[in-house]
């Protein structure tokens, strides 16, 4: 292992003023490229947030690239899924095009890792993933959605945050805020119905009794089994939400990672 090297506010995106962390430990080859896309339900939070776990992976010998994404009320769905589009186009011109690349996410990144996974074939982790988004709503027309209290959310380590069970006033009120209060993307920007044979395969992680509902990846696995899409899936005990079992799950994700983001040593001499 060699010495933690990051490189802050590289330009991914010059005309939406986009920026990423390059996270490394200085060994090489790498193992591959890790896309590490933090949450903060589509309004709040920001790559720095994410120097923890992108720190770990490197230390295993992954380059990793943590973005930022435009957020409400700057923009609104699609927009973020499109600043992802911006950074893969961006990787295919860079130094790492040859990489294999796997995502990773937690809540609202959680959904748009596995948005990747469906637009561009890729391994994605997914924890706590925004997924059930159409249908529960639909199922819960009666709960008013409320802000609550997200006063020192940036000064809070990710692992803090939503532990402490279902909020579904809350919840509400962010995935409609994503959409801007309109309900006619609801369905087409729910990740189960775009699931085909060419996905790329996911490891997906809830709490039981979390903040994210469980339907998200009961679905999300219904639909990769119907298509022949390999998963693992992996329901935590208890109610903590997204990174805040991260140490539970990091081994089980990080042999998926291995399993999945395969690299090939090409011996560019012959």
């Amino acid at each position: 292992m060699g010495r933690m090297q990051v490189k802050h506010d590289i330009t991914y995106d010059e005309n939406r003023h986009l920026t990423l962390d390059a996270y490394h430990d200085g060994t090489q080859p790498f193992l591959g490229l890790i896309i590490d896309i933090h949450g903060g339900g589509w309004f709040r939070g920001d790559k720095s947030k994410d120097a923890d776990w992108a720190t770990r992976l490197a230390n295993l010998g992954y380059m990793v690239l943590v973005p930022n994404y435009r957020m409400t009320p700057d923009v609104y769905y699609p927009e973020p899924l499109a600043d992802m589009a911006s950074l893969m186009e961006w990787i295919s011109r860079s130094e790492y095009n040859q990489m294999p690349i796997g995502v990773v996410g937690s809540s609202a990144g959680g959904n748009m890792s596995v948005e990747m996974a469906i637009r561009y074939g890729i391994p994605a982790v997914s924890l706590s993933g925004i997924l059930d988004i159409d249908d529960w709503l639909e199922k819960h027309q009666d709960v008013v959605a409320a802000e609550g209290d997200t006063s020192g959310f940036n000064q809070q380590a990710s692992s803090t945050i939503n532990q402490n069970g279902a909020n579904d006033a809350f919840y509400k009120w962010f995935v409609m805020n994503y959409f801007n209060q309109r309900t006619d993307e609801l369905t087409a920007a729910t990740p189960v119905h775009r699931v085909t044979s060419k996905t790329g395969p996911m490891y997906l992680a809830n709490s039981l009794n979390e903040f994210v509902p469980t339907s998200g990846i009961l679905t999300m696995a219904n639909a990769l089994t119907n298509v022949g899409v390999p998963f693992e899936l992996n329901m935590v005990p208890g109610t903590r939400h997204a990174k805040g079992y991260l140490d539970d799950v990091f081994d089980e994700t990080v042999d998926f990672l291995k399993r999945h983001v395969l690299v090939e040593h090409v011996d560019l001499q012959h």
